[in-house]
């Protein structure tokens, strides 16, 4: 299959916030991109009778790479404060079909905050303590949300 250069961080998020809503639309879901000024949102979707809603907000990565960048202010939002915030998590494959990961923002928290504490745990190369970073990271090694759509609890998409 054809082969593309790399694209620039910017370009690839906002492709991946364009794959994210196609998808969505494609499944039947009404799905809305945000602008840029709200705060941790990307995407305003909803079931096609517009009854149930989550937001979404949308990681991208380029490659084979299974890991995507966060930041720790993630795990500074208490989870309670609302439900129907997720992830999805898109890998895109040079010009073939993006692979999509639907998380729970709890989940997210979950994993970020547990992963970065066994990487501060874990002694670095010339085994000297790691330093704390902002950085955080999210894998889903398992392939458990690979695909998930149901997660968002649309429902089923109006035919």
């Amino acid at each position: 299959m054809a082969q593309r250069s790399r694209l620039s961080t910017g370009l690839s998020g906002v492709a991946g916030e364009y794959f994210v809503a196609a998808e969505l639309s494609r499944r039947g879901y009404i799905a809305s991109i945000t602008l840029r000024n709200t705060r941790g949102i990307d995407i305003l979707a909803s079931d096609s009778e517009a009854t149930t809603s989550v937001g979404i907000q949308v990681k991208t990565n380029q490659g084979d790479g299974n890991e995507w960048m966060l930041n720790q202010k993630i795990e500074e939002e208490t989870p309670s404060k609302a439900k129907n915030l997720f992830y999805v998590f898109v890998r895109l494959h040079g010009l073939e079909t993006p692979e999509y990961y639907v998380v729970p923002r709890k989940a997210v928290i979950k994993f970020a905050s547990e992963n970065h504490q066994r990487w501060l745990a874990t002694p670095g190369r010339k085994g000297q303590p790691h330093q704390d970073t902002p950085m955080r990271k999210f894998a889903d090694p398992k392939n458990k949300y690979k695909d998930r759509w149901d997660l968002l609890g649309l429902g089923d998409p109006a035919t």
